[in-house]
Order: structure tokens, then C-alpha cells, then sequence
């Protein structure tokens, strides 16, 4: 099942939604409405088999019992967001039951990515942390995020000492913006506490651990890392048959040129053909995403987008910005009502609030913006008198 559409009816904080995914699809809204609960039944959706079958080989045994299931899945205390009387979930117009999508015993592969909100807990102290070294009622995606990134830095990391700049990782132009706005010089390196491999910054002969970092570089190596499993090496532009990336609060600890960087690389797993799910709340990726509908829809040009996040103009950079320009995208607004609302036009001066304000995202600026002007005219109005 690959679903383009999902409707839900009473779901955790949801009580309507029908969502249809573009090849980019951003949520926003305020915190507790619903956005993580969606992002991570989706995952459910395509991917119950190899969860099912992640569970059984760390002996995690939930009784077939579904309020059990949920606490495991979703985290500890999620089981009451299930009501099998109440709660309607359609794939494709397709009415799908938990209870019998659990029951199922194949194994298909993995087709979605999921890269938390919580990617900082993946490293404690610079160690990438195993799917056993967290608690049964923590999040399922938490814990297989952090297992993936564990696997790739203590085994197919293993042999290499330097983890960025990696040249046959991510194009030079993405290293550049990264190692500017993100890294500040620094490198990225592993080196070797208690028989495993720990990832430290490295400013020539000294390396840095974990605890001085600043914040942002904290929250964007998991998030580095998470591209690098989806990016690999050479001519492959994706890994085995993932199709599908989520990636939650991607702006956590960011300055907004690192953001922008980091939303380079979302199109980059647009152009290699990934559907991509954010969830986010910055308003400097609603800018982006803004930017780009705006520029595809008055004919722009692979100039313009490339003048947007300051690229040069070369083959790789000017194939990204023609990927992008083909590409759908679509914004949902997660409301406290429980409904959630399609705002993909991004029009700043519709007369829906939600679309002119984008989700809230805007809003506060725009208010800010009044009492600005206001006090400054009444100041003017003192003055002339």
C-alpha cells in the first residue's frame, strides 16, 4: 500500500483530516495537534511488516493485545488515541483496521524514512545509542532512527575517521553552504571511547566532544547523518527501496541561513526521487516553499531558484533547480479544533486566515508589523501638532 491519500476521523488530537501528499508535503500548526500522531501512522501504513518484524527481534513481545501495540509504537501512554468504535482511517478510500493491519506476518522491506523530532537522544555524549539502549514506552521511530544511525557510524562508518567534509557524500556546493553556515570550519570525525566509535568535532590536532558543541550543530549531525543513509555514495540515488522521507522539525536549533541549507537537501531528496513529509514550525521554510510555489507558478526560471539559495550555476545545481520546479507541493494547517486544513496556495492575502497567515507561522509578524506602524504614525500625528 502506497498511499496518496489519507483521511483520518478520530484519531489522538485529530478529529478530521484528508490529506493528499505531493511529492512535498509540510504540516504546521501549534504544538499537540496531531502533526507527529499523523506522520508516524503514515510510517505505520507503508511500513508494519518490518516494524512488526523490528519488534520481534528484539524479543519485544506486545501480547496481540492493540492498546499494548500502541504504547510500544507510538510511546508510553498513546494507547487511548485508538478507539476501534470511534476511529476511521482510509488509505486511498480503502477503510483500513489496525487490529488486521497487525496481524499480518510478511516481511517487505522498509519504504519510509523517519528522522524524529527527538534526534537529539540518538547521541548521549558523541555514542550512538542501539534500539535497546532506550526504554519499551519510548517512541518506536526514536528508537529504529537511532539504531540506523548506530549501524552506520560503528559499522559501515567503520573504516573512515572523517564524517564531514566526506567528499563522496552530499555535492561540494551542499558542503560548502554546510561547513559556512553550520559546521564554522570545524570538522566531523570519529575516534574511539570504550571499544566504540564516538563522534567528536575536530579543529586540527584537537577534537571537541559532545557537550561543547553548540546547539545547532547538536541537532543537525543526527539529521546529517539520517541524509547520509538516504544519500549513498556513487550513482545510486537511493537506498534499497525507500521511497518515502519524514523528517520532523528539521529548523530545531537553526539559524536561518541553516535552515535554508537544510532545505537545499530536502529538494535533494526530491530530485532523487523521495516523497517527503516536513513538519515544522518555522516560518523560514513556509518562506521557501512559498518562494518556490510563487517562482514555478509565474514561469520562473532554474536562475531563479538557484539565485534563491545562492548556488552557483553548474550541471548538478541547475538539474536540482529543474527537479524542483516540476515538483508538487502542498502545505496542511493542523488546527486546535482537531480538523485540519489545506493552505497549499500560500496566498498572503486570501481571506482564509489560517492560508494569509500560513498556519500561524506568519501571523506574528504581521501583528507586529501594525503596532509598528501605528505607533510610528501616532508618534508622526505628536509631532505635527
Amino acid at each position: 500500500m502506497m498511499p496518496r491519500r489519507l483521511t483520518i476521523e478520530k484519531l489522538g488530537q485529530i478529529t478530521a483530516a484528508d490529506i493528499e501528499f505531493g511529492d512535498l508535503t509540510v504540516l504546521v500548526g501549534p504544538q499537540a495537534t496531531g502533526k507527529s500522531i499523523f506522520l508516524q501512522l503514515l510510517k505505520l501504513l507503508l511500513d508494519h511488516g518490518p516494524i512488526l518484524s523490528e519488534l520481534r527481534r528484539f524479543n519485544i513481545d506486545w501480547g496481540a493485545k492493540i492498546e499494548n501495540f500502541l504504547d510500544l509504537y507510538f510511546g508510553e501512554g498513546m494507547a487511548s488515541i485508538y478507539d476501534s468504535r470511534q476511529t476511521k482511517l482510509q488509505a486511498e478510500g480503502e477503510l483500513v483496521e489496525l487490529p488486521g493491519l497487525l496481524r499480518g506476518r510478511k516481511k517487505k522491506e522498509e519504504r519510509l524514512f523517519f528522522i524524529p523530532a527527538q534526534r537529539v537522544l540518538s547521541l548521549r555524549e558523541g555514542l550512538t545509542r542501539p534500539f535497546t539502549d532506550y526504554r519499551s514506552g519510548d517512541p518506536f521511530v526514536v528508537r529504529e532512527f537511532s539504531e540506523k544511525l548506530h549501524y552506520l557510524v560503528q559499522t559501515e562508518f567503520s573504516g573512515a575517521a572523517d564524517l564531514f567534509p566526506k567528499s563522496n557524500r552530499l555535492k561540494k556546493e551542499y558542503r560548502d553552504l554546510l561547513a559556512q553556515h553550520i559546521f564554522g570550519g570545524f570538522g566531523l570525525k570519529t575516534d574511539t571511547e570504550k571499544f566504540q566509535r564516538r563522534v567528536v568535532l575536530n579543529a586540527g590536532a584537537t577534537n571537541l566532544p559532545y557537550l561543547v558543541w553548540s546547539a545547532g550543530q547538536r541537532e543537525f549531525v543526527p539529521l546529517l547523518l539520517g541524509l547520509y543513509w538516504l544519500m549513498p555514495p556513487g550513482k545510486v540515488a537511493r537506498r534499497s527501496k525507500l521511497e518515502w522521507v519524514v523528517i520532523e522539525e528539521l529548523e530545531m536549533g537553526l539559524h536561518p541561513s541553516a535552515i535554508s541549507v537544510s532545505m537545499l537537501l530536502v529538494l535533494e531528496l526530491l530530485a532523487r526521487g523521495y516523497s517527503v513529509c516536513l513538519s515544522t514550525h518555522s516560518p523560514h521554510v513556509l518562506d521557501v516553499v512559498w518562494a518556490i510555489q510563487t517562482i514555478r507558478e509565474h514561469k520562473g526560471e532554474i536562475r531563479d531558484i538557484l539565485d534563491l539559495f545562492r548556488l552557483p550555476s553548474n550541471d548538478p545545481t541547475k538539474s536540482l533547480a529543474e527537479a524542483a520546479l516540476k515538483k508538487e507541493l502542498r502545505v496542511y494547517y493542523f488546527q486546535r479544533t482537531g480538523r485540519i486544513e489545506n493552505i497549499s496556495k500560500l496566498d498572503p492575502g486570501s481571506d482564509n486566515g489560517a492560508e494569509a497567515g500560513w498556519g500561524g507561522l506568519s501571523e506574528f509578524s504581521g501583528h507586529v508589523g501594525e503596532i509598528v506602524s501605528r505607533v510610528v504614525s501616532r508618534a508622526g500625528q505628536t509631532t505635527c501638532l
